[in-house]
């Protein structure tokens, strides 16, 4: 055979197999719902313009939690939201088996997308013999398989350390800010408050960027056969009070708080959370305060509690979660979120 024919040939095998050579497919998103809140899942789904992925959970007779994926996820890049609300332990138990499901399933990343994280208050030993359960979640979610986690207004930062793969804890901080000068006419001459000493460094952040004053409601401890008083350090007279709190369960807190701010002369009070579980008789509570809105976030599914309470209002925070879910499949940072609301 002759020099140029073998050239010929060597050019044509090399023709073919590059055509043979595909470009790596860029994973699709894939965004599946547990039981806690199919109405977030959806909203974030509707964002990225996208359906959501086909599930089945179901419990046995036996109350053993069972997940199917319907699809297929291998080499995609999946997103299961779930927050920590409802019946919390078999609602966890679900978000871990459907984390393992994909992963076993070959799904190139799996990212747990927790809008209210569970346990988060008991990051730390409050006493003799207790348990870091968040810690143990922490463990409990990496151990099933997540690469990635998204959550919103940890109730500790630290609990970002818990954990062995990246955690994105965004902030509730722009949506509320955008809340406060889209609803309260009289904002700029407000005072914010927070009602425990555990909130001010998240209270003082937004007083900061809306350039208003603040102040805080200090407990003081007395002798065990004296009831706790409280103090306001700073002035609301003839202003409008705003609190903000990262969670509220029973509403003690803030109803006691609203309380001292009507007390100190305060003509309006509203209270601004990012987690609104709302247990037991808080709504009563709510209604029965001299609260003029309670504001929350819907990290939690609210529709409920908003039929029974007229003054509870929500801020809808799907658009962060949305966007967060997007610059993390395309590798772009999330720092804009920290201080922004994408529109």
């Amino acid at each position: 055979m002759r020099t140029d024919e073998k050239e010929q040939t060597v050019n044509v095998k090399s023709n073919k197999s590059s055509e043979n050579k595909q470009e790596p497919r860029m994973p699709n998103i894939k965004v599946f719902t547990g039981s806690s809140h199919p109405d977030i899942a959806k909203k974030i789904a509707d964002r990225l313009g996208i359906d959501l992925g086909r599930a089945t959970t179901k419990k046995f007779s036996n109350k053993e939690t069972n997940v199917e994926i319907g699809e297929s996820v291998r080499g995609e890049d999946v997103y299961i939201v779930q927050s920590g609300c409802g019946e919390i332990n078999d609602n966890l138990m679900e978000l871990l088996i459907m984390i393992n499901a994909c992963k076993i399933a070959s799904a190139s990343r799996v990212t747990a997308v927790i809008p209210c994280f569970p346990y988060s208050r008991q990051d730390k030993k409050e006493k003799s013999r207790a348990p870091i359960t968040a810690k143990l979640l922490a463990n409990l979610i990496s151990v099933s398989g997540a690469d990635h986690v998204i959550t919103i207004d940890l109730h500790a930062s630290q609990i970002q350390g818990f954990f062995n793969i990246p955690v994105d804890n965004l902030y509730a901080e722009p949506a509320i800010t955008k809340w406060i000068k889209d609803n309260i006419p009289e904002w700029k001459s407000s005072v914010m408050v927070s009602p425990d000493a555990g909130g001010v460094k998240r209270m003082t952040s937004i007083a900061d960027n809306l350039d208003i004053d603040f102040a805080i409601i200090h407990k003081e401890r007395q002798k065990s056969s004296e009831e706790d008083s409280t103090v306001l350090v700073g002035d609301v007279r003839n202003r409008t009070a705003i609190m903000v709190d990262d969670l509220a369960d029973t509403c003690d807190t803030i109803v006691k708080g609203a309380e001292k701010l009507r007390e100190s002369g305060a003509n309006k009070i509203y209270a601004i959370l990012t987690h609104g579980v709302l247990a037991g008789n808080a709504i009563d509570k709510i209604n029965n305060s001299c609260l003029e809105a309670l504001v929350v976030t819907n990290t939690i599914p609210q529709d409920k509690h908003m039929k029974q309470c007229p003054k509870l209002q929500t801020v809808d925070i799907s658009v962060m979660l949305a966007e967060a879910i997007r610059r993390t499949h395309y590798a772009e940072s999330v720092s804009y979120l920290f201080s922004n609301v994408p529109y």
